[in-house]
């Protein structure tokens, strides 16, 4: 409390503070009938008494008509609670306060929601008035927790291992490829800045530079629709370092985690465990795979390929045709009718991809309309390789590999959610399930145009030594030195060990992406100075507090976040300017007609 007129704090008086004078400050929690009060401050609660005597009446006077959330001083005596009237649900649960004195410094008017985690309002509303909703201990709580971690990553990082903390610009130029970036115009006519959607080119420019190691607590900007674990701006922990290879890297991250998770959450153990981009694939139908439970994609190709059933005949005719099938353990006690046409209607709608459903009867027997054309042995050989138990239903799809699995990885979540809706626990909420994914393809094929490549990650990511030779012959099927950090099914973190060599990048730019390099000169051109091996990752801040602290979106541990349509609703942000406004940077809003319309009315 130094620095401050306060004694204490409303969280810290315990029963050893009995007798002693304190002065208090803070926001009435709630008063009742004029014979106490609860004040609140950062750190916690604490009961005041109003005193009743007629000395003491201007006092009473005062505290028992302070509207709820006014701000008061109040100095008083620390007293036992009486007995049987302690709280152990409150750590000052064992005292209260007698005031002596009090003063409102600001009263509140009646507020729009009450400051109560339990109190259930609207996002919308708590965004509009986010400085009322951050006096809510859940959110106090989430920033605080969040302020101790980067705390703990900056010693870590700076103390411990060398790092050096550099601010890089926010102004910068547009990069080619990756999301869409923020335009910021300039008093030059037809130039923009751009807001870079990381520092990555600075960091490996710094190494160029032979700072050797860097990190920095990086804003970020993408102009793209926010989602519950995405904002248009938003934070990450950026690294480069010089010398390093992958598996450096992935060390460099385990310590850094260990060292800052929070004390009051589960254990983390490293080494995380690693897998491949197509073990991911081929196992959860996704490269961010949730591994808290099991539900894994099983192949059954083998099992059903001497059948007569015309629909599998027909996907294993293709090159990469593939059967493939989860097990929903219980589906028949936790899932209804309704949720399995749901499960396939999602399929069917996201993936064009049919699903077929097996059920396990009590007797021990198979449900489903492929029973018919299979023998006992190869049912036998189907519930051997899918281990099905009683009452557990199988959803089978069949088809290229990739769609195949990717359908089943949205059905093992999916049905993950339903059977937990329903009761049943699948995944500890307390634990936490790190995994490295590792062998990335270098490029994937363009979603508007299949027949030209565009960057996995970005156009800076070195290509797997194994395949460096196929960067020039086949670049489909070059793996990179990629490597993303799952935690929970979430992505929270991805790095690469980058390309160094000037000729290597002018060539994945020009020749494989079709990019003018021109944009990337001043980064080529340093490649060509002695640019040493150099490697890093970022991690997403705001996604990995809003998982450790299990908060339903990011927008619950950002202390002043915007809307999900990247609106600030508190004030009111992106705004109209004058056109005397813009007129230094050459621009005019053409308006359209419904807009036009609006403003003159």
């Amino acid at each position: 409390n130094s620095f401050v007129t306060r004694t204490n704090t409303c969280g810290e008086l315990r029963s050893a503070h009995v007798g002693q004078r304190v002065t208090l400050y803070g926001w009435v929690q709630y008063q009742r009938q004029g014979l106490f009060l609860v004040l609140r401050d950062f750190q916690g609660l604490t009961q005041i008494i109003i005193p009743q005597d007629e000395a003491h009446s201007h006092v009473k006077e005062l505290l028992s008509n302070a509207p709820v959330e006014s701000v008061v001083r109040v100095t008083g005596i620390v007293s036992p609670r009486p007995l049987g009237q302690e709280n152990p649900k409150m750590p000052t649960g064992d005292i209260e306060v007698k005031a002596e004195t009090a003063e409102i410094l600001n009263s509140s008017k009646k507020l729009p929601f009450e400051i109560k985690d339990f109190i259930k309002k609207s996002e919308a509303l708590r965004m509009q008035y986010r400085y009322l909703d951050l006096r809510s201990s859940r959110l106090q709580s989430n920033l605080r927790l969040r302020s101790r971690m980067v705390m703990r990553m900056r010693e870590y990082l700076c103390n411990l291992h060398g790092f050096v903390d550099v601010e890089t610009p926010t102004l910068f130029k547009r990069t080619p490829g990756g999301a869409k970036e923020f335009l910021v115009p300039s008093r030059e006519a037809g130039k923009f800045y751009s807001l870079p959607q990381s520092p990555q080119q600075f960091k490996q420019l710094l190494m160029v530079g032979g700072l050797d190691r860097y990190f920095q607590v990086a804003r970020c900007y993408r102009d793209e629709g926010s989602r519950p674990d995405r904002q248009p701006e938003f934070t990450q922990i950026d690294i480069e370092m010089s010398f390093v290879d992958q598996p450096g890297i992935q060390r460099l991250v385990e310590g850094l985690l260990q060292h800052s998770w929070p004390e009051e959450r589960a254990l983390i153990m490293t080494p995380f465990p690693s897998m491949t981009y197509e073990e991911a694939l081929a196992e959860y139908g996704t490269d961010k795979p949730d591994t808290r439970f099991g539900m894994k994609i099983m192949d059954i190709s083998d099992v059903l390929r001497g059948s007569d059933i015309h629909f599998v005949q027909n996907a294993l005719s293709y090159p990469h045709g593939s059967i493939k099938a989860i097990c929903v353990p219980q589906g028949v006690r936790y899932l209804t009718n309704k949720d399995l046409e749901s499960l396939k209607e999602s399929a069917k709608s996201q993936f064009n991809q049919e699903i077929m459903e097996i059920i396990r009867r009590p007797d021990g027997s198979l449900k489903s309309l492929l029973t018919k054309f299979l023998g006992e042995k190869e049912q036998s050989e189907l519930i051997q390789a899918l281990n099905m138990q009683e009452d557990d239903v199988v959803l089978l799809a069949a088809g290229e590999h990739k769609q195949v699995c990717s359908a089943l990885g949205t059905l093992r979540l999916f049905s993950a959610n339903l059977l937990e809706a329903a009761g049943l626990a699948l995944r500890d909420p307390t634990a936490f399930h790190f995994l490295w994914v590792v062998d990335f393809p270098l490029f994937l094929p363009k979603a508007e145009n299949p027949t030209e490549l565009e960057s996995a990650h970005h156009p800076f990511t070195a290509p797997h030594p194994s395949d460096a030779s196929l960067l020039y012959s086949d670049p489909t099927k070059v793996r990179s030195q990629h490597y993303d950090l799952v935690l929970n099914g979430n992505e929270v973190g991805g790095g690469s060990i980058r390309i160094h060599n000037a000729e290597q990048q002018r060539f994945v730019l020009e020749k494989v992406l079709k990019e003018d390099s021109e944009v990337l000169s001043h980064l080529i051109e340093a490649l060509e100075f002695g640019a040493p091996p150099h490697g890093g990752i970022a991690l997403g801040l705001d996604r990995l507090i809003s998982l450790i602290v299990n908060a339903p979106s990011i927008r619950d541990v950002i202390a002043f976040p915007k809307s999900f349509r990247g609106r600030d609703l508190m004030g009111n942000a992106p705004d109209y300017v004058t056109p005397e406004e813009l007129e230094p940077y050459h621009i005019q809003v053409s308006w359209p007609l419904e807009e036009k319309e609006a403003k003159k009315n």
